[in-house]
Protein backbone atom coordinates (compact mmCIF):
# COMPACT_ATOMS: atom_id res chain seq x y z
CA UNK A 1 0.00 0.00 0.00
CA UNK A 2 1.64 3.02 -0.72
CA UNK A 3 0.45 6.75 -0.62
CA UNK A 4 0.17 9.25 -3.89
CA UNK A 5 -0.54 12.04 -5.22
CA UNK A 6 -3.02 12.39 -8.62
CA UNK A 7 -1.52 14.14 -10.64
CA UNK A 8 -3.33 13.94 -13.09
CA UNK A 9 -6.58 15.47 -11.34
CA UNK A 10 -4.37 18.53 -10.33
CA UNK A 11 -2.72 19.11 -13.90
CA UNK A 12 -6.41 18.54 -15.47
CA UNK A 13 -7.83 21.04 -12.84
CA UNK A 14 -5.13 23.67 -12.74
CA UNK A 15 -4.10 23.60 -16.14
CA UNK A 16 -7.61 24.09 -17.38
CA UNK A 17 -7.95 26.77 -15.35
CA UNK A 18 -4.71 28.25 -16.44
CA UNK A 19 -5.64 28.62 -20.09
CA UNK A 20 -9.17 30.60 -19.10
CA UNK A 21 -6.50 32.94 -16.70
CA UNK A 22 -4.11 33.28 -20.04
CA UNK A 23 -6.74 34.26 -22.38
CA UNK A 24 -8.00 37.04 -19.61
CA UNK A 25 -4.04 38.11 -19.31
CA UNK A 26 -4.38 38.00 -23.31
CA UNK A 27 -7.64 40.19 -23.25
CA UNK A 28 -7.46 43.58 -23.07
CA UNK A 29 -9.77 43.67 -20.12
CA UNK A 30 -7.20 42.98 -17.26
CA UNK A 31 -7.65 40.64 -14.50
CA UNK A 32 -9.77 43.35 -12.82
CA UNK A 33 -12.71 43.24 -14.95
CA UNK A 34 -13.33 39.64 -14.19
CA UNK A 35 -13.41 39.72 -10.23
CA UNK A 36 -16.71 40.99 -8.96
CA UNK A 37 -17.47 40.04 -5.12
CA UNK A 38 -21.24 40.42 -5.57
CA UNK A 39 -20.86 37.52 -8.29
CA UNK A 40 -18.78 35.42 -5.90
CA UNK A 41 -21.36 35.73 -2.93
CA UNK A 42 -24.05 34.91 -5.46
CA UNK A 43 -22.07 31.40 -7.13
CA UNK A 44 -20.38 30.47 -4.11
CA UNK A 45 -22.22 31.35 -1.72
CA UNK A 46 -25.72 30.44 -3.00
CA UNK A 47 -24.07 26.84 -4.15
CA UNK A 48 -22.93 26.02 -0.68
CA UNK A 49 -25.91 26.61 1.08
CA UNK A 50 -27.91 25.29 -1.38
CA UNK A 51 -25.90 21.91 -1.27
CA UNK A 52 -26.39 22.56 2.46
CA UNK A 53 -30.22 22.50 2.19
CA UNK A 54 -30.14 19.45 0.24
CA UNK A 55 -27.76 16.92 2.35
CA UNK A 56 -27.04 18.46 5.77
CA UNK A 57 -23.90 20.34 7.15
CA UNK A 58 -22.60 17.11 8.88
CA UNK A 59 -22.75 15.19 5.55
CA UNK A 60 -21.06 18.20 3.78
CA UNK A 61 -18.45 18.57 6.19
CA UNK A 62 -17.85 14.66 5.92
CA UNK A 63 -17.60 14.78 2.67
CA UNK A 64 -14.42 16.54 2.34
CA UNK A 65 -12.03 13.80 3.53
CA UNK A 66 -13.51 11.86 0.52
CA UNK A 67 -12.93 14.59 -1.90
CA UNK A 68 -9.51 14.92 -0.47
CA UNK A 69 -9.00 11.68 -1.69
CA UNK A 70 -9.36 12.95 -4.82
CA UNK A 71 -5.91 14.46 -4.98
CA UNK A 72 -3.79 12.53 -2.63
CA UNK A 73 -4.88 9.40 -1.11
CA UNK A 74 -3.75 5.71 0.17
CA UNK A 75 -3.69 3.46 -2.95
CA UNK A 76 -3.63 -0.20 -3.59
CA UNK A 77 -2.89 -2.24 -6.85
CA UNK A 78 -5.43 -4.78 -6.84
CA UNK A 79 -3.28 -6.75 -8.43
CA UNK A 80 -0.69 -6.82 -5.65
CA UNK A 81 -3.76 -6.99 -3.02
CA UNK A 82 -4.82 -10.81 -5.23
CA UNK A 83 -1.04 -11.70 -4.81
CA UNK A 84 -1.30 -11.20 -1.12
CA UNK A 85 -4.55 -12.67 -0.88
CA UNK A 86 -3.29 -15.64 -2.95
CA UNK A 87 -0.06 -16.35 -0.88
CA UNK A 88 -2.16 -16.36 2.24
CA UNK A 89 -4.55 -18.66 0.86
CA UNK A 90 -1.75 -21.01 0.08
CA UNK A 91 -0.18 -20.62 3.53
CA UNK A 92 -3.03 -21.51 5.16
CA UNK A 93 -3.86 -24.33 3.16
CA UNK A 94 -0.30 -26.00 3.76
CA UNK A 95 -0.04 -24.82 7.45
CA UNK A 96 -3.50 -24.14 8.97
CA UNK A 97 -5.45 -21.46 9.23
CA UNK A 98 -3.36 -20.42 12.84
CA UNK A 99 -0.59 -19.77 11.12
CA UNK A 100 -2.30 -16.66 9.85
CA UNK A 101 -1.49 -15.02 13.13
CA UNK A 102 2.16 -14.72 12.46
CA UNK A 103 1.24 -12.86 9.19
CA UNK A 104 1.21 -9.69 11.12
CA UNK A 105 2.97 -7.43 7.53
CA UNK A 106 0.69 -8.86 4.81
CA UNK A 107 -2.58 -8.32 7.73
CA UNK A 108 -1.84 -5.00 8.45
CA UNK A 109 -1.74 -4.01 3.95
CA UNK A 110 -6.04 -3.31 5.46
CA UNK A 111 -7.03 -2.78 8.04
CA UNK A 112 -10.16 -4.34 6.74
CA UNK A 113 -8.21 -7.50 5.26
CA UNK A 114 -6.88 -8.52 9.01
CA UNK A 115 -9.85 -8.01 11.20
CA UNK A 116 -11.69 -10.14 8.64
CA UNK A 117 -8.79 -13.05 8.66
CA UNK A 118 -8.69 -12.97 13.04
CA UNK A 119 -12.02 -13.37 12.69
CA UNK A 120 -11.66 -16.37 10.86
CA UNK A 121 -8.61 -17.40 13.04
CA UNK A 122 -10.92 -16.75 16.03
CA UNK A 123 -12.54 -19.46 14.83
CA UNK A 124 -16.11 -17.17 13.68
CA UNK A 125 -17.77 -19.19 10.98
CA UNK A 126 -16.87 -18.06 7.71
CA UNK A 127 -20.93 -17.30 6.54
CA UNK A 128 -21.02 -14.63 9.90
CA UNK A 129 -17.78 -12.87 8.57
CA UNK A 130 -19.07 -12.86 5.25
CA UNK A 131 -22.01 -10.95 6.37
CA UNK A 132 -19.76 -8.79 8.29
CA UNK A 133 -17.91 -8.01 5.40
CA UNK A 134 -20.38 -7.30 2.70
CA UNK A 135 -22.37 -4.73 5.49
CA UNK A 136 -18.64 -3.17 5.70
CA UNK A 137 -18.32 -2.82 2.34
CA UNK A 138 -22.07 -1.72 1.29
CA UNK A 139 -21.26 0.87 3.86
CA UNK A 140 -17.98 2.07 2.37
CA UNK A 141 -20.06 2.31 -1.30
CA UNK A 142 -22.28 4.20 0.55
CA UNK A 143 -20.47 6.61 2.21
CA UNK A 144 -18.28 7.16 -1.45
CA UNK A 145 -21.88 7.73 -3.19
CA UNK A 146 -23.00 10.37 -0.51
CA UNK A 147 -19.79 11.99 -1.85
CA UNK A 148 -20.08 11.66 -5.43
CA UNK A 149 -23.81 12.68 -4.30
CA UNK A 150 -22.63 15.96 -2.97
CA UNK A 151 -20.13 17.01 -5.55
CA UNK A 152 -22.48 16.20 -8.60
CA UNK A 153 -25.66 18.17 -6.55
CA UNK A 154 -22.73 21.26 -6.46
CA UNK A 155 -22.01 20.89 -10.03
CA UNK A 156 -26.03 21.20 -10.62
CA UNK A 157 -26.77 24.12 -8.41
CA UNK A 158 -23.47 26.32 -9.33
CA UNK A 159 -24.13 26.89 -13.36
CA UNK A 160 -28.20 28.28 -11.89
CA UNK A 161 -26.66 30.03 -9.48
CA UNK A 162 -25.13 31.72 -12.30
CA UNK A 163 -28.40 31.98 -13.99
CA UNK A 164 -29.75 33.70 -11.24
CA UNK A 165 -26.85 35.79 -11.12
CA UNK A 166 -27.57 37.09 -14.97
CA UNK A 167 -30.97 37.98 -14.00
CA UNK A 168 -30.30 39.77 -10.92
CA UNK A 169 -27.84 41.78 -13.03
CA UNK A 170 -30.17 42.32 -15.90
CA UNK A 171 -33.20 43.33 -14.14
CA UNK A 172 -30.44 46.03 -12.60
CA UNK A 173 -29.26 46.96 -15.90
CA UNK A 174 -32.96 47.59 -17.61
CA UNK A 175 -33.88 49.58 -14.20
CA UNK A 176 -31.33 51.69 -14.44
CA UNK A 177 -31.26 52.58 -18.08
CA UNK A 178 -31.68 56.41 -17.74
CA UNK A 179 -28.11 56.23 -15.75
CA UNK A 180 -25.10 54.77 -18.00
CA UNK A 181 -22.76 55.03 -15.04
CA UNK A 182 -24.84 51.70 -13.40
CA UNK A 183 -24.96 49.44 -16.75
CA UNK A 184 -21.59 48.80 -16.58
CA UNK A 185 -21.73 47.00 -13.01
CA UNK A 186 -25.32 45.49 -13.55
CA UNK A 187 -23.64 43.54 -16.94
CA UNK A 188 -20.61 42.58 -14.70
CA UNK A 189 -23.02 40.48 -12.38
CA UNK A 190 -25.44 39.36 -15.33
CA UNK A 191 -22.25 37.55 -17.12
CA UNK A 192 -19.77 36.95 -14.70
CA UNK A 193 -22.16 35.09 -12.18
CA UNK A 194 -22.67 32.95 -15.47
CA UNK A 195 -19.25 32.51 -15.56
CA UNK A 196 -18.39 31.76 -12.40
CA UNK A 197 -21.09 29.19 -11.91
CA UNK A 198 -19.90 27.09 -15.30
CA UNK A 199 -15.99 27.29 -14.11
CA UNK A 200 -17.15 25.71 -11.20
CA UNK A 201 -19.76 22.96 -12.59
CA UNK A 202 -17.28 21.90 -15.35
CA UNK A 203 -13.87 22.63 -14.13
CA UNK A 204 -14.13 21.84 -10.68
CA UNK A 205 -17.17 19.49 -9.48
CA UNK A 206 -17.77 17.44 -12.34
CA UNK A 207 -13.91 16.30 -12.59
CA UNK A 208 -13.74 15.61 -8.96
CA UNK A 209 -16.84 13.71 -8.85
CA UNK A 210 -15.58 11.73 -11.47
CA UNK A 211 -12.28 11.15 -9.70
CA UNK A 212 -14.20 10.43 -6.82
CA UNK A 213 -16.25 7.36 -8.75
CA UNK A 214 -13.13 6.31 -9.91
CA UNK A 215 -11.10 5.58 -6.90
CA UNK A 216 -13.97 4.54 -5.26
CA UNK A 217 -14.23 1.75 -7.85
CA UNK A 218 -10.19 0.99 -7.16
CA UNK A 219 -11.12 0.93 -3.53
CA UNK A 220 -14.31 -1.40 -3.16
CA UNK A 221 -12.50 -4.05 -5.98
CA UNK A 222 -9.63 -4.26 -3.70
CA UNK A 223 -12.06 -5.16 -0.62
CA UNK A 224 -14.05 -7.21 -2.94
CA UNK A 225 -10.70 -8.96 -3.47
CA UNK A 226 -10.33 -9.23 0.12
CA UNK A 227 -13.79 -10.47 0.93
CA UNK A 228 -12.88 -13.41 -1.89
CA UNK A 229 -9.45 -14.47 0.12
CA UNK A 230 -11.11 -14.69 3.51
CA UNK A 231 -14.18 -16.60 2.45
CA UNK A 232 -11.78 -19.21 0.72
CA UNK A 233 -9.53 -19.06 3.63
CA UNK A 234 -13.01 -20.24 6.12
CA UNK A 235 -14.00 -22.69 3.74
CA UNK A 236 -10.48 -24.07 3.37
CA UNK A 237 -10.92 -23.97 -0.41
CA UNK A 238 -8.24 -24.93 -2.69
CA UNK A 239 -6.33 -21.81 -3.34
CA UNK A 240 -6.49 -22.24 -6.98
CA UNK A 241 -10.44 -22.21 -7.16
CA UNK A 242 -9.55 -18.73 -5.23
CA UNK A 243 -7.00 -17.94 -7.78
CA UNK A 244 -9.95 -17.98 -10.29
CA UNK A 245 -12.85 -16.39 -8.48
CA UNK A 246 -10.15 -13.56 -8.29
CA UNK A 247 -9.10 -13.33 -12.10
CA UNK A 248 -13.19 -12.64 -12.71
CA UNK A 249 -13.38 -9.89 -10.95
CA UNK A 250 -9.96 -8.45 -11.86
CA UNK A 251 -9.64 -6.26 -15.54
CA UNK A 252 -7.52 -8.66 -18.06
CA UNK A 253 -4.87 -6.67 -17.64
CA UNK A 254 -4.79 -7.16 -13.71
CA UNK A 255 -4.74 -10.75 -13.67
CA UNK A 256 -2.78 -13.12 -11.83
CA UNK A 257 -0.84 -16.14 -12.28
CA UNK A 258 0.15 -17.10 -8.39
CA UNK A 259 -0.04 -21.11 -9.86
CA UNK A 260 0.94 -22.17 -12.72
Amino acid sequence: MNRQVHFSTIIGIFLSIGLVLAAIFLGNTGVGGFVDLKSILIVVGGTFFLVIGCFSFQEVWGAKKLIGRTIYYTSEDPELAAKAGLELADLARKNGILSLQKQSKKLNRSPFFKRSILQIVDGIPAEDVERIMQRELAATDERHMKGVAILNKAAEISPAMGLIGTLIGLVQMLANLDDPSSIGPAMAIALLTTLYGAMLAYMIFTPLASKLERTSEEELLVMQIYMQTVMSIGRRENPRRLQMLINSILPPAKRVQFFT
